[in-house]
Order: structure tokens, then sequence, then C-alpha cells
């Protein structure tokens, strides 16, 4: 089987809580924080945290689709965050943290809305799907610092309270796609 490398863009919250959830799989080749959805240019975390931007706080995932395909990464997606709430996750309020995967073609799109169709046909979530599709116009990458935050900072009090529960739902529910210690 010949191995083809791919990325999708999703936002649902936090980027330092979604990224270490994506590292933990089979097949993931990198997954970047970074910017995407607004209108400002190169935009920095402080103008970010804002937000007037019009941008969230998303992550770049490359992935072997040979793998992991993109149905499963979004299932992934699905589980880890909670999308029901808008513009919300958890204490981290603003359209900046909103739940959204931003599409480079309508194959992608096409995988999103059925992704959508399911979870909310799953009953996994007591309130519908309220993720939008956004079609990718540019992923700026964030500072350095937020690369990695937790592997860097895993003391860290909202990082230790947060990505936990995500790294424990993937262990439940996609344990067989994780990566062996």
């Amino acid at each position: 089987m010949s191995s083809s490398i791919e990325s999708i863009v999703v936002a649902g919250g936090c980027f330092w809580c979604l990224e270490p959830a994506f590292r933990s799989l089979n097949g993931i080749i990198s997954v970047t924080c970074g910017y995407t959805g607004g209108n400002t240019e190169s935009p920095s975390y402080d103008e970010i945290c804002q937000g007037d931007t019009g941008h969230a706080e998303a992550v770049r995932v490359d992935f072997e689709s040979s793998v992991i395909s993109l149905p499963t990464l979004l299932d992934v997606f699905f589980a880890v965050h909670n999308p029901t709430t808008l513009n919300r996750q958890g204490t981290d309020v603003g359209t900046q943290y909103r739940s959204a995967i931003f599409f480079k073609n309508g194959w992608e799109k096409k995988c999103a809305e059925d992704a959508i169709a399911r979870t909310n046909e799953s009953g996994t979530w007591n309130s519908p799907i309220v993720t939008t599709l956004e079609p990718l116009v540019h992923f700026y990458e964030a500072e350095s610092y937020h690369q990695s935050y937790f592997t860097k900072n895993p003391e860290s009090a909202y990082c230790a309270m947060s990505i936990p529960p995500k790294l424990k739902k993937i262990r439940s529910s996609f344990g067989h796609l994780q990566k062996q210690a």
C-alpha cells in the first residue's frame, strides 16, 4: 500500500488541547498550532486573544492516509471537544475558540459533512453539532512557544485539567489507533 501524506485543519477550542490528542495517534506526521479563518494577516497570539481578528485557534494535522483516514481523524476530532457549544470550549469563550473544520477541496468538505451527520446520529452529544465548515484560505503558524506546549509544560494547571480527559477518551474509544509508548 502506498503512503500518501495529507493534512486537515480543525479548530475546537484551545490548540494546546487538540495538539496532544492528535499527536497520540498512529499515522500522524506532525501537528502544528496556528490561526485561520479570519481577516488579519499574520496575526499574533495577543491579537487572537482579543477576539476581533476573526481567526480561530486551530491545528494542522499532517497524516499518512494509508495508516489513518480523514474520516477517522474527524471522528476523533468530534470525540475530543464539545462540538455543540457555539464559540466556546469550557471556560474559553469567543469566536477564536469555535468548532470548525477548514476544508481545501470538495472531498474534505464532504468528509466533514458526513462526520457531522455521523456524530449527530450517534447520540454522543445531547445537542446538535454547531461546527462550521469553512474554506481554508491561509493557515498562520502560531509562535514557537505554542508548539508542543503540553509536552514542554506538563505542569501547566490549564493543560493538566483539560488534556488528560481528551487522551482518556482517545484511549477508550480509539485505543487501537494510539501510538505505543
